[in-house]
Formats: C-alpha cells, structure tokens, sequence
C-alpha cells in the first residue's frame, strides 16, 4: 500500500481568520517533541536529530505552519524547533509558527492562568526558547475563570504593539465565551482572536453543536487537534490492541460502540482507495468547511509521510455519505428545534423560491 509520494502531494493554503495570513491545511504539531511528563510518556521522547528529519520532510512537502506550547515538554518542544529552523536553514519569513500559553508552567500562584502577569512572562521565555523575534500566531490555551476576558484581551494587544506577536487565538473555550472576547474585543478596539484550535475527528463531532456554527457565523479559522483521535483511527487499537498513548491514557475519548461502526466504514473506503485509514479521516477533515488547518501528531517520518497522503484523496459524495451516517451525532436540545423552525426560510434563502406547506 503507498503512503506517499512527493509528486501527488497537493498542500493546499487558507487564510487565516479573516488575516491575510495563509497557512498550509496540514499543520506540523509538537507535543511529541521531547520528553514529557510521564503521563504522556508514550506521545513523545523525540530528540533533536529526529525533531529535523520530520520539519525537513513537511517543509518540503509545503507545511509551512508550525504548532506547539510553552508546556510541551516543559518548553523542550519549543527549543528543539527553534533549534531545527536554525540547522535546516529555514527562512523565518516562509514559516508561521504558533505557540501556546495559559498552562501551568510551575507550582506558584502565578504560574498558570490567562492573567497579564503570566501571558507577559510566557512570551519572553517561548521567544527565548524558539530563538524568533516574533511569533505569528499566539493562541490562549485554555479558559482561566480568574481573569476577567478584558485582561486577556488587553494583555494581547500590549503583545502585538511590542511586536512579540502578530495575530492571535484561542483554544479549548466554550463557544459563548470566544462570542463574548469577540464583543469585547470590537467594544475596546482590541486585536480580536483569528483563530480556535480544537479537537475534532470522525468519532469527536461535539464541535459541530456549538464551537463550529459560531466559528463559521464569526468567519474564525478551525485549527483541528488530535484528528485521529490518539491514533484511535488508524484502526490499531481495535479490539483493545495495539500499543501507544491511548494505552496508557484515553485521550481523547472514544464512544467505542460509535467508534466501531466508524472504523468499519473506513476500512472499507481506505481498502477501495489503496490507502490507509488516517488517510481517509484527514481527508475527511479536508472536506468539512470550517477547517482550517489540521494538526499532525507525528513520532516518525513515516508517519508524517503516511499522512501527507491525505493531501490526494478526494472521497466521493457517496464515501462522505457513508461517514456522515456513521459518524454523525444526534441532535439536541436547542439545535433540533432551531432546525425545524427555519427549513423554510434556509430553503427561500437557498433557493429563492417561497415553499408551499400545508396551511
């Protein structure tokens, strides 16, 4: 079965939010960079010389967009790809690099959290550590109910007048909370958020309830993490097999019983097309609308190369049929009633015609 081929790769560009900022539809990720904790021992352990090899190979595949975290590794993930920009001889201008903060980064009060006192530190210490001037996209990397949105807002901006940053995101909140920074980003005349990084996947559509409608209505970029789930969707741990980071910590969860009808589906289009099942769910991800840009989680080239396959897969409206009928969540509570009350006016605003019902 081939994987990959240099020529057939097609890396396709997307704006930014509503920047003129392009990024690559496939994202580099670099939670496997170093050596993390040891709960997430069996996602990383990459050291320097393998750090160069995988950005060596996606650069030259035409990923140009680079994700990590200041807690990744304890900040090893940053260093080891500032370290790789330097070695392979990268144009800083041909990258747009993203990184994170808002985690604990010590034990202290003060080390964690979206507070000003805390952003502040994190972006010296990740500019420091990735050896940059600047950063293209700084993201919040999870809600902080002790800081009010104001303070993170204003503290971002400071970031971007100083030239540290140039556009920012957000990651992990509820959609009511990015509305309310979006409002009071425009109410203060602050840089709003460009961007969202969450997790979405073949078997995790909750996204698509609320995150997603509002990122479509508000015209902000989906940068998808943990696509295939943990690996959950290359099919290896079927049945309870397989060893990796989901045999050791279920991240992130998996409706087993959804999730095997899923793999069943993939597995029949990924055996037609001559190629493997992550293939098909990022490809799958190429064709939902909001996304942006995917993250890959990769321990090996061969991975990365596995997965730059994606790149020349078109699935058919008939195999995008069949995933939607395995995959696709039911409907709530208030999205079931928000649809029946407005197929009439989407089908007018569609069509232009006025439907003829019944009374």
């Amino acid at each position: 079965m081939a994987f990959f081929d240099q020529e057939c790769i097609d890396m396709r560009y997307r704006r930014l939010g509503t920047t003129g900022l392009f990024v690559s539809e496939l994202c580099l990720g670099t939670m496997t960079f170093g050596k993390p904790e040891a709960k997430y021992a069996a996602a990383g352990g990459l050291e320097q010389r393998e750090v160069d090899a995988i950005i060596d190979v996606a650069v030259n595949a035409g990923i140009n967009f680079i994700d990590t975290a200041d807690v990744y590794s304890g900040g090893q993930a940053e260093e080891l790809v500032g370290r790789a920009v330097k070695t392979l001889a990268v144009k800083r201008s041909d990258l747009v690099i993203a990184t994170k903060a808002g985690h604990p980064t010590g034990c202290g009060p003060n080390d964690g959290g979206n507070s000003r006192t805390h952003l502040m530190r994190q972006v010296k210490e990740s500019l420091r550590r990735l050896d940059t001037d600047y950063i293209d996209l700084y993201q919040i990397h999870g809600w902080d109910p002790a800081t009010p949105i104001d303070e993170v807002l204003r503290a971002l901006e400071d970031m971007v007048t100083q030239g540290h940053i140039r556009y920012v995101g957000v990651s992990n909140w509820a959609a009511w909370q990015v509305a309310k920074a979006l409002g009071t980003s425009c109410n203060l005349k602050l840089t709003k958020f460009q961007s969202y990084q969450g997790y979405y996947s073949l078997v995790g559509r909750d996204a698509e309830r609320e995150v997603l409608p509002m990122l479509a209505s508000e015209a902000l970029s989906m940068i998808v993490f943990s696509p295939l789930a943990g690996g959950y969707l290359t099919g290896k741990y079927r049945k309870g097999n397989g060893a990796g980071r989901r045999s050791t910590i279920q991240f992130p969860p998996v409706d087993e019983a959804r999730g095997s009808a899923v793999l069943d589906v993939m597995d029949s289009i990924s055996s037609a097309k001559g190629v493997s099942m992550e293939a098909v769910a990022l490809a799958w991800l190429r064709h939902q609308p909001t996304v942006t840009s995917i993250v890959l989680g990769v321990t090996r080239v061969e991975q990365l190369e596995a997965n730059l396959a994606c790149t020349a897969i078109t699935l058919s409206a008939e195999e995008l049929a069949q995933l939607e009928k395995a995959s696709s969540l039911p409907m709530e509570y208030p999205g079931w009633m928000i649809a029946n009350g407005s197929t009439e006016r989407q089908a007018l605003m569609d069509t232009g015609l006025r439907q003829r019902g019944d009374a």
